[in-house]
């Protein structure tokens, strides 16, 4: 893949969902990468590399309407269309770093899953939270619709936002508290029900009409402390189905994010942004 090669990478977080990001500006960089999904499962293992959920790749936008485009990996080495807490991290390092204008307040992202706008919150010059619009979401399932594993006869309601969601909502905190949400998820992902795609899952407890906690496993990386885009689709999931306002606050095991629930679907998403460190990774393969 990549022979006596130094990548320069920064590692960020938001809400816990960690990455490596890379800065693909830069032409060492960009002419070192030459099977990103295998770098993305080397990276990301916690062990033996630098550890995060994922690779995301910051490169220069083909569409002229945005700033750079997001090239986003999961930790297995799967591409990914969109990343809520991702997608605040790349624009604050566009920002931070000078890649755009700094008299902007807002940049615009290319996805896979389309141009995302983010306004920027700056604090000392340096971007401290985000709001994204995370785009229009789409119902995939019936409201809600059964799925069976083992003895438990769950509901969810399937929603996509960038990436397909299936949100199950808990009243029982007896089952709530005792479930093991790593083997329901990994079971989740790979179910026939949501293939090709597979599927991120997401289990809810409503704490009020404009409040929840939640917790994620998603596909290619396991459980993570955040997943944006499925916080939106929770709090969008609660909203159609009458349980919740169009403006929830999500408690994740990283951190809280903000939704805003808007009247043609468009949900927007706002939360922090957090630059951990920069360094080196030395390839040698």
């Amino acid at each position: 893949m990549i022979t006596n090669a130094k990548i320069k990478f920064t590692k960020m977080q938001g809400c816990g969902n960690d990455y490596v990001y890379i800065n693909c500006f830069d032409e060492n960089n960009r002419k070192n990468i030459n099977d990103p999904e295998n770098l993305a499962r080397i990276i990301s293992n916690r062990n033996y590399g630098i550890g995060s959920d994922g690779l995301i790749l910051i490169e220069p936008a083909n569409n002229k309407n945005a700033d750079a485009f997001m090239n986003m990996f999961n930790a297995d080495g799967s591409q990914s269309s969109m990343c809520g807490n991702g997608i605040r991290c790349v624009a604050k390092y566009i920002y931070d770093h000078g890649l755009i204008d700094k008299s902007k307040n807002f940049v615009n992202i290319d996805t896979r899953a389309g141009i995302k706008n983010i306004k920027l919150e700056i604090e000392n010059e340096k971007v401290k939270l985000a709001t994204v619009n995370m785009g229009q979401a789409e119902i995939t399932s019936d409201i809600p619709e059964n799925i069976l594993i083992q003895d438990l006869n769950l509901k969810f309601i399937g929603v996509n936002i960038g990436n397909p969601h299936a949100i199950y909502f808990f009243d029982d905190n007896e089952i709530l508290n005792n479930i093991d949400y790593i083997s329901l998820g990994k079971y989740f992902e790979n179910h026939k029900r949501f293939l090709p795609d597979r599927v991120n899952s997401e289990f809810i407890k409503i704490l009020s009409r404009n409040e929840i906690n939640m917790r994620v496993y998603e596909r290619g990386s396991g459980e993570t402390l955040a997943c944006g885009t499925g916080a939106a689709a929770s709090a969008f999931a609660g909203y159609v189905s009458g349980k919740l306002n169009n403006e929830v606050i999500v408690h994740l095991r990283g951190g809280d994010l903000k939704i805003k629930i808007m009247p043609d679907n468009h949900c927007y998403m706002t939360g922090p942004a957090v630059e951990v460190f920069n360094g080196e990774f030395d390839f040698n393969s």
